[in-house]
């Protein structure tokens, strides 16, 4: 059970397939660096933004559980895709595969289209930030 506390300002209309939540937690706080949809051998995996996404959200919860912490913890996601058209398109199966791996809880989220990734083969790489109720 999470104490965070969501905020959505009263003043900004609902935000269809991003969250613009304000997030109040006290806890212990985890920082997950950027994550990439690459396996266990290092290879980037996914041919679609869609598949990259939801390998790029299963590395996520991997990092968080290694920190003793779950995706119903995360306060804050930066997503950065580099083709955000592509993430346009795909927002039926990106949401699924969110909703599969996170579950239905939607912290503050952005998205930033990049030209590049460090990876060359990534099409999307995700940075969250998760805080573990004390």
């Amino acid at each position: 059970m999470t104490s965070h506390q969501m905020i959505s300002p009263e003043t900004m209309a609902p935000a269809p397939g991003f969250s613009h939540v304000v997030v109040a937690a006290p806890g212990r706080a985890v920082y997950v660096a950027g994550q990439v949809a690459m396996d266990s051998t290092g290879a980037v995996v996914g041919a679609t933004l869609a598949e990259q996404f939801e390998v790029t959200l299963r590395n996520v919860a991997s990092a968080l559980d290694a920190a003793g912490s779950k995706p119903e913890d995360i306060v804050s996601m930066v997503m950065y895709a580099t083709d955000v058209q592509a993430y346009r398109d795909s927002l039926r199966e990106i949401g699924a595969a969110y909703r599969t791996v996170i579950g239905r809880h939607f912290p503050a989220m952005a998205l930033v289209g990049v030209t590049e990734l460090v990876e060359p083969d990534a099409m999307i790489e995700i940075v969250a930030t998760a805080v573990i109720a004390d």
